[in-house]
């Protein structure tokens, strides 16, 4: 080990530096080091302060060249991202006074893969993005009970605890909103037929720009079914949904698209303008010009004009018929 453990500055060749670096550490993996020795021999390596801090526990771990704890504070002057199962779980960096070492960017790389290893190793590793395959397994109503449960057991949840089921539609990252729902709780995430799929223990707020729908079933592939449903109903004003919360809306869901398409309410709102449409679905929610007005910000008047030429096409005056098809279109 000490004779591989060459200091980066008495290097001569970057292509034989680089083979050392990944000998040592080849070796530190083989000798099964956790975080601490590896923060610790990497400092040792590098001549400078390195640190590893791991995203889920928020724990930072920083070494000086002497194998003591570094003193705070620290800037980094290069960093690379821990990855595992293709998700960022923590950071790896150097904190260097002088410009960087030519064979800096081998060593951050090595060092990334030797703390995954670690992570992997010593656990719990606490990544959120799952298999696919297993995800599905759990979600599948063709699944039996025993793959259903040893599909769960794989994934890391206690077969006596309720699994939590929603479908997410969103720009961010699967892995960053399912860390924001579940930050210190067992979260699992992984898109299926290009629907986000969550299953956890717990769920707290949803960030804005997600769509989520949440099922309550506690079998989860009914649960994965209802929360699916739920997630066609939601909109920019009601970005979440519990499919309890929908009531006799979700019948909804089991007619056939052509039906929806029939219907003389639906055709009418399918016309409208997105100013109309929006100005119709502001006064439904609030149930008030005013109100509908303030949410629009709008004059008042200019709602009661909208909603005037609304009204020489569909009966405005009876919201929960109006409701009623306004989800039906969202749904198409």
């Amino acid at each position: 080990m000490e004779a591989l453990a060459t200091r980066l500055s008495n290097l001569d060749s970057h292509v034989e530096g680089a083979i050392r670096v990944v000998m040592f550490y080849d070796t530190l993996m083989r000798r099964r080091v956790d975080l601490a020795a590896l923060a610790r021999a990497s400092a040792g390596l590098a001549e400078c302060v390195v640190g590893i801090r791991l995203h889920s526990t928020g724990s930072v771990i920083r070494m000086s060249p002497a194998g003591t704890p570094a003193p705070e504070p620290g800037t980094p002057s290069s960093s690379a991202a821990i990855t595992l199962d293709e998700e960022e779980i923590g950071l790896v960096w150097l904190e260097r006074a002088e410009a960087s070492n030519p064979l800096d960017e081998v060593l951050l790389d090595r060092l990334a893969i030797a703390a995954a290893a670690v992570v992997e190793r010593y656990g719990p590793a606490r990544t959120t993005m799952a298999d696919p395959a297993l995800v599905e397994l759990v979600i599948s109503a063709d699944s039996d009970d025993a793959g259903r449960a040893r599909a769960l057991r794989l994934l890391g949840f206690a077969p006596e605890r309720p699994v939590l089921v929603a479908a997410v539609s969103s720009k961010l990252p699967l892995d960053r909103v399912a860390a924001a729902v579940c930050p210190s709780h067992l979260v699992k995430a992984a898109p299926v037929n290009s629907v986000g799929v969550l299953l956890a223990t717990r769920l707290s707020d949803f960030p804005a720009e997600v769509r989520a729908g949440l099922g309550a079933d506690p079998h989860p592939a009914h649960a994965w079914s209802e929360a699916r449903t739920a997630l066609r109903f939601t909109t920019a004003r009601a970005p979440v949904i519990h499919y309890p919360d929908l009531g006799a809306l979700a019948l909804l869901a089991h007619l056939p698209e052509a039906v929806l398409r029939a219907n003389a309410d639906v055709a009418t709102i399918s016309a409208l303008s997105a100013d109309d449409l929006e100005t119709l679905d502001a006064y439904c929610t609030t149930g008030s010009l005013r109100r509908a007005a303030d949410l629009l910000h709008l004059h008042h008047s200019s709602v009661s004009r909208r909603l005037d030429q609304i009204g020489k096409v569909l009966d405005v005056s009876d919201v929960g018929r109006v409701r009623l098809a306004l989800a039906a279109f969202r749904l198409l």
